[in-house]
């Protein structure tokens, strides 16, 4: 009877005064209802970060050509692919560093340090004067922006457990929109002496610097988001010293592990023996399948914007940057609505795997059709793009979303931040060689325009198609599995 009084002193839950994390938990226990408030604060702080990522896309290819960097016009997206990888190469370096600054510092000074990096180096990038600046300045950003992890743990410890799966889901959804938006602004925002010369004149630091305007307005958003940052509250649980509370409660927990040889066997210290991650295969095979899926979706978002502006006696559609932001801007709008109302149903419906699974099959002849798409014009050719982009971006956000189910649903709550940071070194990893590799294989096959075997462009889709394949054969058993308790 004594030991069960004593454990039920033990299953009441004590807060610290004076630790962050305590003061999040005892809110959330006297909180109902759906968080938004905090969801809110997550999708901003991730779309954030996210825009930086892809929003140079639509106007890189001009951006090198004005560098004169590149001896022929088919070496553009050779050059442009490093500049779109040095921000990922830069993550990959330093991603598990700042897991580690976010166990031991907190989940919030890595959010302000990294939204405070969006606003210097994003702005220096658009201020670029050649090749190597634009490199330097990503490659830095990337260094220093390395939120995206740590977001993820902080997400599911600003909610109730039965939200954290929708605070999670939110960080996919919001980097999805990230990289629809990014582009879209990129794309409007770009060159804007020539394109409002009512407004910006030549002689203007936007007409002298024509790529510094999108910059400038991601900057400036990451400056309100830095701002607000610092009113977050911390998750993280740091406990110094102990109370005669404290001590008492240890006294108990002693004497109740001692009087339970089962629960000794099945507890240390009151908890339970944590899993190895490496070992925890439904973890790391949907960390695997999400690299080669990364890669895939970095190299084609490199490869669609460079595909769009380039000229059509080398297979592309002669797209100035406003057109590309104009058909990003309608498959953000898409995408929204199908992520919203449609894909909790899916997902409920059929499962997280087979959702990846359908999605990665239909995205095959999707791509497919892309060089017959180049060889239409007029409305029919706008029509078909727009249709088509909209439904490969609504395919490979499903698919990020319901890997990011499956990775969290694989790890207990108190090892997502280690997995988190696994997820984001691997992930960076891939993500750098999407864009260089991307840009490099479009500019090899734009080389290639009279090849007897998939010419030109074909060539482009063909080899995202073998990646894609590749990404939907490791979505069957016994590759890919998920976590049964």
């Amino acid at each position: 009877m004594a030991v069960d009084e004593q454990t039920v002193v033990l299953l009441k839950k004590h807060y610290y005064e004076n630790c962050p994390g305590c003061k999040v938990d005892k809110l959330k226990e006297s909180q109902r209802g759906l968080p938004i408030r905090e969801i809110l604060s997550i999708w901003i702080v991730v779309l954030c970060s996210a825009l930086t990522i892809s929003s140079l896309f639509p106007y890189l290819y001009f951006m090198i050509r004005d560098f004169h960097i590149a001896k022929r016009e088919e070496d553009i997206g050779y050059y442009a692919g490093y500049v779109g990888s040095s921000l990922l190469f830069g993550r990959v370096l330093t991603s598990i560093l700042w897991g580690i600054v976010a166990d031991r510092c907190g989940r919030k000074p890595v959010i302000v340090i990294g939204t405070i990096s969006v606003v210097i180096f994003n702005t220096l990038f658009g201020l670029s004067v050649n090749f190597w600046m634009a490199i330097a300045t990503r490659f830095l950003l990337g260094c220093l922006n390395g939120l995206l992890g740590p977001v993820k743990a902080y997400a599911s410890e600003m909610t109730r457990e039965e939200y954290q799966a929708l605070a999670i889901s939110t960080v996919g959804t919001a980097w999805g929109m990230g990289l629809i938006i990014g582009p879209a602004l990129g794309g409007y925002l770009a060159q804007p002496a020539e394109k409002f010369p009512s407004i910006f004149s030549k002689e203007s630091v936007f007409g002298r610097f024509p790529y510094f305007l999108p910059s400038l307005t991601i900057s400036a958003f990451a400056l309100v988001v830095s701002i607000a940052s610092f009113w977050l509250p911390e998750t993280l649980h740091k406990h110094h010293g102990s109370s005669e509370l404290d001590e008492s409660r240890k006294d108990m927990e002693t004497a109740s592990l001692e009087s339970s040889s089962k629960y000794n066997a099945h507890k240390v210290g009151g908890r339970t023996p944590k899993k190895s991650l490496i070992r925890n295969w439904p973890l790391m095979s949907s960390v695997i399948l999400f690299c080669i899926v990364s890669l895939h979706d970095m190299a084609y978002t490199e490869i669609f914007s460079l595909w769009a502006v380039s000229p059509r006696r080398l297979g592309g559609l002669s797209y100035t940057t406003e057109g590309v932001g104009t058909v990003l801007s309608i498959s953000g709008a898409g995408l929204l609505v199908f992520q919203t109302c449609l894909y909790p149903h899916w997902v409920r419906l059929l499962g997280p795997v087979m959702v990846a699974r359908i999605g990665g099959v239909l995205t095959i002849p999707l791509l497919s059709s892309y060089p017959f798409i180049a060889m239409l014009t007029g409305l029919s050719l706008s029509i078909a793009l727009n249709c088509a982009s909209i439904a490969k971006n609504i395919l490979s956000v499903s698919i990020d979303t319901s890997l990011f189910i499956l990775q969290n649903n694989a790890v207990d709550q108190d090892q997502r931040g280690a997995a988190n940071g696994i997820v984001m070194t691997a992930m960076s990893l891939f993500k750098a060689f999407g864009p260089a590799g991307g840009g490099t294989t479009f500019s090899w096959a734009q080389k290639r325009q009279d090849a007897a075997f998939l010419p030109g462009n074909h060539m482009v889709f063909f080899i995202l198609n073998v990646v894609e394949a590749i990404g939907v054969l490791m979505t069957f058993k016994p590759f890919l599995v998920e976590r049964r308790d």
